[in-house]
């Protein structure tokens, strides 16, 4: 299972996310779900470094499936747009795959 915790400030500001083991929704290469999250996931971090100057930390183990993305300043408009849009596509990809994918909100 997919356990994600997305991270919010005070003012429910989405500010980070952690993505924690691997779906097993099928066999390596072919799990859906996984490719999903990943690809959600990395685009979102890359998307920020590319098209903001937001300073962030980040830390991966592939083989684990541990990602964890932590804006750790003042976001930009475009940060606070891309957060909101993982949050979206986390739960999109949740609402059918309820079995895969758990989803935590926790305030930093």
């Amino acid at each position: 299972m997919i356990n994600v915790t997305i991270y919010k400030d005070s003012s429910d500001q989405f500010v980070g996310f952690e993505f924690d083991g691997h779906a097993e929704a099928d066999e390596y290469g072919r799990d859906i779900v996984c490719a999903a999250a990943s690809v959600l996931s990395i685009n979102t971090i890359n998307s920020i470094e590319e098209f903001t100057d937001d300073a962030f930390e980040c830390n991966s183990d592939e083989e684990s499936g541990y990602l964890m993305f932590r804006l750790t300043e003042e976001l930009s408009n475009e940060s606070k747009i891309l957060m909101k849009s993982l949050v979206r596509g986390v739960k999109d990809i949740q609402k059918d795959n309820e079995k895969y994918i758990k989803i935590v909100f926790k305030e930093v």
